[in-house]
């Protein structure tokens, strides 16, 4: 279509110049004696990449390994909205017969995060099905535009995705997504079931089954002992619950005030994010350079850094006549394919009856490490379950009629 345009990131060399002052006049707090993780990121994690970015980090070479993905924008409207410039990588597969794939990002990722993933899955071979990937920056993230308006909730990410992925031409789709990814395809399948035909996750937010709804799930889940590897992620979730969540409590309720910090500071910015992506890891083996060019993402955004918190508050205020938040609502079943790949060190992890309520699970497979941003950690193991859950002998093997409008 013609309003589909090709895009190169290209960032000013006065805002690279400006964000290396701003590190270089950076003031750091003090820090507590045998101060560890749990007060938050270390003082000298902190110094350690802060000088990095300012001296010797190469945005450059980052940008240059990104723009070999084929880049796109093309304007996008949800109902209410202004339209915005929505940011994608599409990658084609040659392969006939192609799956169309929507990965969707979450908080604090971006579209880096599906970049491992993307080549493999558009490759096929070997017996394995082959995708068309389309990888987008959310609207408020990396480098689509963001929303002047209040309200742009988890319905709003799902209508625009939707209509992106009409205009490329994909009548049918099936996507993957964890975090808000998780709710945002959630979201797809239930506003858009002729379109959306199957969903693999890897998070699976989820409660105990309530028998008027699922009593078959509701007697298993209660007679059903915790398998040790439950019972761990049991542990792990109560851990996230009591303390690792009051980033989200902020985010959720005054996103605003926090915004200052992370639009003006480029090392409140590196500290706020840093923190998860050691947090909700598995030992990922984290370079700096790694970890910079994730920020630096973030720090270059179009709609600036302060925008990608916002969907927290508008999730919390989304709610029905009996209270329940948005992404509370699309824990509910949803009749569609689900495939499920489960991460020993995410941060929602619940026992199998209890995942049972998101839809017709035909896949779910318990990977012995990785964590929340699965795709980046473990890109093989997201590899492999969805050529699995798609495959020759897959549950959703067909579920996409037609690839092409």
């Amino acid at each position: 279509m013609a309003d589909i345009k090709a895009y190169q990131i290209s960032i000013k060399d006065s805002d690279i110049s400006d964000l290396k002052d701003r590190l270089s006049r950076a003031r750091f707090p003090d820090e507590l004696e045998a101060a560890a993780w749990d007060l938050g990121t270390p003082l000298g994690d902190v110094k350690r990449l802060t000088q990095h970015w300012a001296e010797t980090f190469d945005w450059r070479r980052a940008e240059a390994e990104l723009n070999k993905f084929p880049q796109f924008t093309t304007p996008v409207q949800a109902d209410g909205f202004e339209p915005l410039e929505l940011h994608f990588i599409h990658q084609r597969s040659e392969a006939a017969n192609a799956i169309p794939l929507l990965f969707v990002h979450g908080w604090p990722g971006s579209f880096l995060e599906g970049t491992k993933i993307i080549r493999p899955l558009a490759e096929g071979g070997d017996g394995h099905p082959a995708f068309h990937v389309v990888v987008p920056s959310l609207a408020n993230y990396g480098f689509s535009e963001g929303t002047k308006k209040r309200g742009f909730s988890i319905d709003q990410h799902a209508e625009v995705l939707n209509q992106l992925m009409l205009k490329l031409g994909y009548g049918e789709y099936v996507t993957q997504g964890g975090d808000w990814g998780w709710a945002i395809t959630r979201a797809m399948a239930k506003n858009y079931p002729q379109h959306s035909k199957a969903q693999h996750f890897n998070i699976a937010p989820a409660r105990p089954p309530p028998f008027l709804k699922h009593p078959l799930l509701a007697i298993q889940s209660a007679v059903t002992p915790w398998t040790e590897q439950e019972k761990q992620a049991m542990g792990r979730t109560q851990w996230f619950m009591k303390e690792g969540n009051g980033y989200g409590q902020v985010h959720s309720t005054k996103p605003q005030t926090l915004g200052y910090a992370l639009s003006d500071s480029p090392v409140a910015l590196l500290g706020w994010i840093y923190e998860k992506l050691r947090d909700w890891t598995d030992a990922y083996p984290w370079t700096d350079d790694e970890i910079l060019t994730w920020i630096s993402i973030y720090w270059f955004s179009t709609a600036g850094p302060a925008a990608s918190i916002r969907l927290y508050y508008e999730n919390r205020h989304d709610t029905d006549a009996a209270g329940a938040e948005a992404w509370t609502r699309l824990m509910e079943w949803q009749n569609s394919k689900v495939g499920l790949g489960i991460f020993p060190k995410d941060i929602f992890m619940p026992p199998k009856p209890w995942t049972h309520q998101l839809g017709k699970v035909i896949y779910q497979k318990n990977h012995r490490s990785g964590g929340h941003f699965a795709a980046w950690e473990r890109p093989e193991a997201i590899i492999g379950d969805l050529r699995e859950m798609f495959g020759e002998k897959g549950g959703a093997r067909g579920a996409v009629k037609e690839s092409r409008l």
